[in-house]
């Protein structure tokens, strides 16, 4: 009873992001949602929660990894742990944001997000499927809004 209890708070905790909390409650289970809350308000600033959380849960889909990689971050500093990943992941797309931001915010931020986390050709995709990522990205992101 008592995890029934704690997972509708976690899951109704950031209503701003309630489908996307709600997407990582379904794939991962009701302590990764605990980890993605708190990678989200530790990484992505109050005001872009609503727009940047969605992104974050449509990487974890994307990307698909798992235990240890299910954000597909793979920094030699970033502990194989679903928090360590949910955060990296997270402060990547805060930092990107502003990057984009400051750049001028020529073209969509996920195709920015994209060329920089995921490049095209990169030598850890030998298989090519970064090809896919800002596709892949953009129609998570679309059903977590």
């Amino acid at each position: 009873m008592r995890l029934l209890i704690l997972s509708l708070f976690l899951f109704v905790s950031l209503p701003a992001q309630s489908k996307a909390v709600s997407a990582i409650g379904r794939k991962d289970g009701p302590k990764c949602v605990q980890a993605y809350n708190n990678a989200i308000k530790e990484n992505i600033r109050p005001k872009l929660v609503s727009k940047l959380s969605p992104i974050v849960a449509a990487i974890r889909y994307s990307e698909n990894g798992g235990k240890g990689r299910e954000y597909g971050i793979l920094h030699r500093r970033c502990k194989p742990t679903y928090r360590s990943q949910a955060g990296w992941c997270a402060a990547t797309v805060q930092k990107n944001y502003d990057r984009w931001v400051k750049a001028g915010k020529h073209g969509e931020f996920i195709s920015f997000l994209g060329h920089r986390y995921c490049p095209v050709g990169a030598k850890n995709d030998p298989t090519g499927l970064n090809a896919h990522w800002i596709k892949n990205v953009t129609h998570y992101t679309n059903r977590f809004k």
